[in-house]
């Protein structure tokens, strides 16, 4: 609805509408009434007028068989009245209510050859009249057949018919008022509930995201809208609870390098520093600047995906090249660490994939800052780096030799960082958005030698498409919003292919198992527990 009508209150709108529709059923109920009840008094006058022809046939039948002279008299009954004309026109005999002309003129009366009715004036009655004029043979006349015409005023007929015009008209407005505002009040009543709703609506604050709107047990459309307010409602207070979740993560990370920061350039202009303490100063500063633009980038990827764009640019990769770049850059803060990175290379040194190359290197990156934090409970560790692309997926996996994993985040970490969470809580989730955007997976095991296993799983641009896809389907895998690694895909990277090699601790069948969590627990979580077919009861956690 457009124009002024558009800017009106809902319930003024229904009862105008609803006004609308009452005016034209009552005019037209009024008009059928009127029109109806013209034709049912001009019935009743007909049949009158029959009944009086009939009688006055009758009673020239049973006179004299001589000729009638003009001016005789018919019966004259209080509400009709007639007169005899020969086929000329002349008038034989009338009744004393009409004057002597003819009620017929010549024309008409030639015409008469059965019973016809007419309505036309009568010279001598105020009112219009109804006539029936039929043709009649005189007694002791063998001539031409004369015409008898019997008449009635139709004045009765039209004060009824205006009696019920005025009641019409003074009834119809009021019967029109009364409706309108018996639905006035009906849409007031069916508007109530969401005049409710409105308010209460309305008294949801900020502060108040938990609080929900009353359900109607009525069961009916409002019933199911504030069902789906409520629902609305839930969602919004989750989003609200993880923009929270996030501006707390983006606060405690960016806490840290920043102190750092600031306490790198506060010691380097507390005293008088020699070049050598300026140059310390400058590259611990230009580090925790690095982490600071580190930090800014994934919080960028994960708000980014919260509005719902996270582009990819998807384009040929070295496999090899991806690897070895990731290794280099770390490779000086591992050796600072006493640890050490080692790259397992594809089969193939040329092997490519099609995958977006900015993406892949932030999880790679965050996957090796994750290992050097966690590398050995108090001393150097190894850090291996492998890869596999088979079947369509590309299997990224970082092994560490350091505490492992902890049972909860086996069983499914948060799909958002806690603040508590530390730095590996964010960094495993810009991971797992990114494999998500990819359509692929995050799982997250303990070697049975010790440490974390990290599996990536991506599908290329052509397994997303293609058989992949539907193979990974028919083996009942659920791998965030796309279905792509087969059931062991979680960690071929170490069957010993030339990706993250497995020690003998690993099965024959080269699955690595992770810490024991309970599946019970794992369910409530939320996340998909595949156990070993070994039987062992050493269930590995997938991050879906």
């Amino acid at each position: 609805m457009r124009g002024p009508l558009a800017r009106l209150p809902v319930r003024l709108r229904l009862t105008l509408a609803f006004c609308l529709a009452m005016a034209v059923v009552l005019t037209a109920l009024g008009a059928f009434l009127y029109t109806r009840m013209g034709t049912e008094l001009t019935r009743a006058v007909d049949l009158d007028l029959r009944a009086r022809a009939a009688a006055t046939v009758s009673s020239l039948a049973q006179r004299e068989r001589a000729p009638l002279d003009a001016g005789r008299g018919l019966i004259d009954p209080d509400e009709s009245f007639g007169q005899v004309l020969t086929p000329h026109g002349d008038v034989v005999e009338t009744t004393s209510a009409v004057a002597a002309a003819p009620m017929l003129p010549p024309g008409t009366t030639r015409t008469v050859t059965k019973p016809v009715f007419l309505s036309r004036h009568v010279v001598g009655i105020d009112d219009p009249a109804r006539l029936l004029a039929l043709p009649v043979r005189l007694p002791g006349t063998v001539a031409q057949p004369a015409v008898l015409v019997v008449g009635a005023p139709l004045g009765d007929r039209a004060q009824a018919l205006d009696r019920l015009l005025l009641l019409l008209l003074i009834g119809g407005p009021l019967a029109l008022a009364a409706s309108s505002y018996a639905g006035w009040l009906l849409a007031g009543a069916a508007l109530r509930p969401v005049e409710r709703i409105r308010r209460e609506a309305a008294a949801i604050s900020e502060t108040e995201p938990e609080r929900r709107l009353t359900v109607p047990s009525t069961g009916d459309e409002l019933a199911r809208l504030a069902h789906t307010l409520n629902a609305m409602l839930a969602r919004l207070q989750e989003a609200l609870e993880r923009e929270h979740r996030f501006i707390d993560t983006a606060g405690h990370e960016l806490r840290t390098p920043l102190a750092l920061l600031r306490a790198q350039l506060e010691l380097a202009t507390a005293r008088p520093r020699d070049r050598t303490e300026l140059e310390a100063a400058i590259r611990s500063a230009a580090a925790e600047t690095d982490r600071l633009v580190g930090l800014a980038e994934d919080l960028l990827v994960l708000a980014r995906t919260r509005q719902g764009r996270l582009p990819l640019r998807r384009e040929p990769v070295s496999l090899p090249r991806l690897l070895t770049e990731a290794a280099e850059a770390f490779r000086a803060r591992a050796t600072a660490d006493g640890s050490t990175i080692t790259v397992e290379s594809p089969g193939s040194r040329e092997a490519t994939a099609n995958l977006d190359p900015v993406r892949l290197r932030q999880v790679l990156h965050n996957l090796l800052d994750n290992a050097l934090r966690h590398s050995g409970p108090s001393g150097p560790g190894r850090i291996t780096l492998g890869a596999e692309h088979a079947d369509g997926v590309v299997h990224l996996c970082v092994h560490d030799q350091g505490q492992g994993l902890a049972p909860d985040m086996l069983a499914g970490p948060p799909p958002n960082p806690r603040p508590d969470a530390g730095s590996g809580g964010l960094g495993l989730a810009i991971v797992g958005t990114i494999a998500a955007a990819h359509g692929g997976r995050v799982s997250l095991a303990n070697h049975p030698s010790g440490g974390a296993l990290v599996t990536v799983s991506l599908p290329t641009a052509s397994a997303q498409s293609g058989g992949a896809q539907r193979r990974s389907a028919a083996a009942g895998s659920r791998i965030g919003p796309a279905a792509v690694a087969d059931e062991r895909g979680a960690h071929r990277c170490g069957e010993g292919r030339g990706g993250c090699e497995t020690d003998a601790d690993a099965d024959a069948e080269g699955h690595v198992h992770a810490e024991p969590v309970g599946q019970r627990g794992a369910e409530r979580a939320g996340v998909e527990v595949r156990g070993s077919e070994r039987g062992d009861g050493v269930e590995p956690g997938e991050v879906v």
